[in-house]
């Protein structure tokens, strides 16, 4: 036995056996199996797989004593296997939508043609023929269902599709899936011809009014049991499962509202038709409290709706329920200019309408100018200058056609551009910038201007005063004053300007301004002073970026004098804008300006102060280790961490952020033996970062450590797979059964995921990190199930191999959390190579082969030196070199598996010589033959280049068999120095080729 097959035997051997898979013939040979089989929660194989067995099964053709190819036998093992498909869609009670997605064109023709046969539709009759109203239940439901089909059939196979390019190992493929294809359009084209009479059978059923039956495993047993007996006669034609007249007219209604839809782009009635059907549908489809038989897309119906009304001009511009597109089309086509233009106005400020919406609709409107209609040219001017300044607001570069309309504008349309500009902007909630920008825009407009009194209009406008600073004001005027020497400018607008003297609102504006600016907090202290003086309202409203922590507003804003209570407010708010940009001098002197204050009143806010001057001080110094100090934190700074996570004040607010960086702060530093064994157990249990903190110093502690020693590892364990856990949401039906709602994120845990992974990316100490990362990459393996397909990790074996309870994982969430991990770990110190290692298989299992063989590379580089030395053999080992193989194979560099070959403990010539036979390798060949040392290698490839009359080639091996340091007869040291000299060649090319 190879050390490959051993490993995988004593891998298999220890992970739990999966029962085996039931297989399709067991089904024949037990009539119970298949009923038993479906009532499991999570058959396998799964329904759509067996009916695919089931069918294939008994279409396989024979071969006769002449060994000639004949059709499948219509014998009882192939009507069994039939019967046996046709259960397992009743079983699925017909659902459309599952059978799609599971089954082919080609496999679900067949088995609804099964249908018909066995439902006694009468062979060789057009289903347009037909009076479904004669028909026994289940043979009128059975053609419903297969014109159902055939139209749903036609609108999907509109959908453009991706074509699937196979790969190197999926060539021998080609006919088989060139066969089905030219299975399926062959249908596909039938389908069309009959579509017609699909649609009209279709509509016929929309005039029965009875209910519905449909076969069901009972009823097909009943038929099989008595296969002479005309459907109708028997039991069975009112003993399969009801479905009402509604329901059933509903899911008719949406498919025929899909095939019309799909032919409106041909013929504008059939838009008409399609919006006629999708409302049927929506008035059925409020009749049911609970749809058991409808399977209809409710936001697809939706889409269908709207795109209905739209073409059809059926839209009420009133109609809430109408997306942006649907209420500016629908006022465009009720000729409702007036509130166009509001709207375009009102999206000045919402930014809800794409740039390229607004500019189509105002060249639709010039071109309807250009073609004559009369009464346009106002609304085409509006909406030119609503156009304006939207694109002013995001800085774009104003239209040719607004600087045309400057040209010679009339007063009016000066008129309403101001009122756009003042209705554009909302002054109080606006942001600096775009304030900026509508000055830039008011400014354009004064110089644009020929005419002074137009001019003027602009420079009087409250907007133009309230935004323009006084020397702006002056320079712009004087400007204008020279610009035109027959009108003095200054005539009337110049007092407004200068003369009046300033009024009390303009000096609390600029201490407000002053107020916002200023860092000092003795300049802060004077300032609210000033403006307490002259105006008594709450200036910690001022800047509506002042922010502080929701668990601090209630103390803060119960402080009764109002001047303590802005100042403590804004204090703290402007020192904690100072931590987010870093600037942690200012915040020591803000914090602690605030700290003397509240200490005189407020023993809880001095505690509230003395929390977060500890998160400044840790995030202080954290901030120092990130730039490249690594000076140990000072004893004064743990010992009041440790302070803080001993603290047992009780009705104190508690910012959940502090205790998560003080754990993570004491992960940090190494002190493990704090975190196992001097907190107080009343706080591990009450706040989830020091248990979280807790089990991962235990944990790293024990490291390696003996099997017993893992008690702490499992528990560590049990907590994240309940943070990465979901728990389904049930909904009891009326008949009394329980049905799935929607999977959350498992309130069981003591984090959600998202607060776990930013408690993650604050940690940065190699040990913590490499046994998070082994914790999930073995979750990752165990949720993914793929033995082959393994990522790797240190200290794998200290998890456990098994989880109780699959169903509840969110596999998705451990996925993306896995990548996230290693991706961050790295950021922390690229050059790990267990970190490095670990990434490499994970862009390997998810055929991300470049980029795995870049890791795998840079893996090798960080301990060799860049490849001057020799890759360490735990490093380099033959798992990881059979991935790198693989990785070159899959991207066809053919020559480059061939000298990884080498690479090997026993050299693995069947793959080189498979490797060197492909003659589309992507990589440069023959340059890479130097890199060859193995001369039974050298030897194979002179022979296919002579095989293929590859004369230079050729030369170049024999070139490369002919160096004197590969002779056989050479000692073995000097082979094994020309082989390692040969490796690093090798491995430092492909670094360039993939770095």
């Amino acid at each position: 036995m190879s050390a490959e097959a051993a490993d995988r035997v004593a891998v298999s051997g220890s992970r739990p056996s999966t029962p085996p898979q039931t297989s399709w013939f067991e089904f024949l040979l037990d009539e119970m199996l298949l009923e038993n089989h479906l009532q499991k929660s999570h058959p396998d194989p799964v329904p759509v797989q067996l009916v695919i067995q089931f069918l294939e099964q008994a279409a396989k053709p024979s071969v006769n004593e002449q060994n000639q190819v004949q059709p499948p036998a219509d014998n009882r093992r192939n009507r069994t296997l039939k019967l046996l498909a046709l259960k397992v869609a009743a079983h699925l009670k017909w659902d459309l939508d599952v059978l799609e997605k599971g089954l082919t064109i080609p496999v679900l023709n067949m088995l609804l043609n099964e249908l018909l046969c066995v439902s006694k539709v009468p062979p060789g009759v057009k289903h347009v023929d037909l009076d479904l109203s004669t028909l026994p239940p289940t043979t009128a439901m059975a053609v419903i269902i297969y014109n159902r089909w055939a139209i749903r059939t036609i609108v999907l196979s509109s959908f453009p599709e991706k074509q699937t390019k196979p790969g190197p190992h999926q060539m021998n493929m080609l006919n088989v899936v060139q066969q089905e294809k030219e299975l399926t359009e062959n249908i596909l084209s039938v389908l069309k011809e009959q579509a017609a009479d699909s649609i009209m059978v279709l509509e016929g059923s929309l005039g029965l009014k009875k209910d519905f039956y449909i076969h069901t495993l009972r009823t097909l047993d009943l038929l099989a049991a008595d296969p002479s007996t005309a459907n109708g006669e028997t039991e069975s034609s009112t003993a399969g499962l009801r479905i009402s007249a509604d329901e059933l007219h509903c899911q008719v209604h949406y498919d025929l509202g899909g095939i019309f839809f799909q032919q409106g782009c041909s013929d504008q009635l059939a838009y008409e038709k399609a919006r006629e059907h999708f409302q049927q549908t929506r008035e059925l489809l409020l009749k049911f409290d609970l749809t058991l038989h409808v399977h209809l897309d409710e936001k697809r119906l939706a889409g269908y709706w709207n795109a209905c009304r739209a073409l059809t001009g059926a839209l009420d511009p009133s109609d809430t329920q109408l997306n942006p597109y649907g209420q500016i089309n629908s006022l465009i086509r009720t000729h409702n200019y007036q509130a166009l233009v509001e709207a375009f106005i009102k999206d000045n400020v919402s930014l809800s309408l794409p740039n390229h919406l607004r500019q189509s609709v105002l060249r639709e409107f010039l071109h309807k100018v250009q073609q004559g209609e009369r009464g346009l040219d106002e609304v085409c001017h509006k909406l030119c200058v609503c156009n304006a300044v939207r694109d002013a607001l995001q800085g774009e570069v104003l239209s040719v056609r607004f600087h045309q309309l400057l040209h010679k504008p009339r007063k009016h349309v000066v008129d309403f551009m101001l009122e756009v500009c003042t209705r554009s902007l909302d002054k109080d909630r606006s942001s600096e910038t775009s304030k900026r920008k509508m000055v830039i825009f008011l400014k354009t407009l004064c110089e644009s201007l020929a005419e002074p009194h137009l001019v003027f209009v602009v420079t009087a406008h409250k907007l133009f005063t309230e935004l323009l600073k006084e020397e702006d004001r002056k320079i712009l005027v004087e400007q204008m004053r020279k610009r035109s020497a027959t009108v003095n400018l200054c005539a009337k607008p110049l007092p407004s300007f200068y003369d009046i003297p300033a009024a009390a609102s303009v000096n609390i504006g600029q201490l407000e301004q002053q107020l916002i600016l200023c860092l000092d907090a003795r300049r802060i202290r004077q300032i609210l002073i000033e403006l307490h003086s002259m105006a008594e309202r709450p200036f910690w409203r001022v800047n509506n970026k002042w922010e502080v922590p929701p668990d601090y507003i209630n103390v803060i804003l119960n402080i009764k004098d109002n001047l303590t209570k802005d100042l403590v407010y804004i204090l703290m708010a402007k020192g904690l804008h100072c931590i987010t940009v870093k600037d942690f001098a200012h915040t020591r002197q803000l914090f602690s300006a605030c700290l003397e204050l509240v200490t005189e009143f407020s023993p809880k806010l001095r505690q509230v102060m003395l929390n977060e001057m500890l998160l400044l001080e840790v995030r202080a110094h954290e901030t120092g280790v990130a730039e490249g100090s690594n000076v140990r934190p000072p004893p004064d700074l743990v010992s009041r961490v440790r302070g803080y996570l001993e603290m047992r004040i009780h009705d104190l607010p508690l910012r959940q952020i502090v205790g998560e960086e003080c754990v993570a702060f004491m992960l940090n530093w190494r002190e493990n033996e704090y975190l196992t064994l001097q907190v107080p157990q009343q706080l591990v249990m009450n706040n989830p970062y020091i248990k979280l903190g807790q089990l991962l110093a235990s944990t790293c502690k024990e490291l390696p450590g003996p099997k017993e020693s893992r008690r702490t590892a499992k528990e560590l364990w049990e907590v994240v797979v309940q943070i990465c856990s979901v728990s389904n949401q049930h909904k009891r039906n009326s008949d009394g059964r329980v049905s799935l709602i929607k999977q959350r994120e498992s309130s069981m845990g003591i984090l959600q995921r998202s607060r776990f992974i930013t408690f993650i990316k604050k940690l940065r100490e190699p040990l913590v990190l490499t046994t998070l990362i082994s914790l999930f990459v073995r979750f990752h393996s165990i949720v993914r199930d793929d033995i082959v397909n393994e990522v790797t990790a240190e200290y794998l074996a200290i998890w456990p191999s098994t989880l109780a309870n699959m169903q509840a994982v969110d596999v998705e969430a451990v996925a993306v959390t896995v990548k996230e991990l290693v991706t961050y770990a790295l950021t922390l110190n690229p050059n790990n190579q267990s970190w490095l290692i670990t990434q490499a298989d994970i862009y390997f299992v998810t055929n991300q082969y470049s980029a795995a063989l870049h890791f795998y590379l840079q893996a090798g580089a960080v301990c060799s030196d860049f490849f001057t030395k020799a890759v360490a053999p735990d490093v380099y080992t033959d798992q990881v070199l059979k991935r790198m193989i693989k990785c070159c194979s899959m991207l066809n560099c053919h020559t480059q598996v061939a000298v990884l070959c080498q690479f090997l403990r026993e050299v693995d010539y069947m793959t080189a010589f498979k490797a060197l036979q492909e003659q589309n390798s992507h990589d440069a060949m023959d340059s890479f033959y130097d890199y060859i040392w193995d001369v039974t290698i050298l030897e194979y490839l002179t022979h296919i280049h002579h095989k293929r009359g590859e004369s230079e080639k050729r030369q170049i091996a024999i070139k490369a068999i002919g160096q004197t340091e590969l002779n056989a007869s050479n000692p073995e040291e000097v082979l094994q120095l020309a082989a390692q000299k040969r490796k690093k060649k090798f491995l430092q090319a492909m670094a360039k080729l993939y770095f």
